[in-house]
């Protein structure tokens, strides 16, 4: 029968075998796929309900590198948080990765405005 994913309990070659056959093991590893757990673009749960955020470090990392180019050396502070907050925006954590964007921004045009209103 073509087409059959399935097998009988009696088959020779059942599931377990055919994960050592890297031919058919792909094609099994797709029926495995559950959008509830989420894919690779979306956080992944806890057992307890809430979202596993990665990227929370950097996320970290460029807010304080943000913060900091509002005191001193906004340009290179300010492009670093920029470019680290974006690399944790894509690894999943939004919040802290948009702030230091945003703030790193801020910094950045304000030290390139600054000599206009002197």
């Amino acid at each position: 029968m073509a087409g059959r994913d399935r097998f009988d309990e009696d088959s020779l070659y059942d599931k377990q075998h055919a994960f050592n056959n890297e031919e058919y093991a792909k094609e099994l590893a797709a029926d495995q796929y559950d959008p509830e757990i989420g894919g690779h673009d979306r956080p992944l749960r806890t057992d307890d309900g809430r979202f596993y955020e990665g990227g929370r470090g950097a996320g970290w990392l460029s807010l304080v590198l943000a913060v900091c180019a509002l005191f001193f050396m906004p340009i290179v502070l300010g492009i670093a948080g920029i470019i680290i907050g974006y690399i944790a925006i894509r690894k999943g954590a939004r919040t802290l990765g948009g702030w230091a964007v945003g703030i790193g921004a801020a910094a950045v045009l304000i030290q390139l405005f600054s000599p206009l209103f002197r």
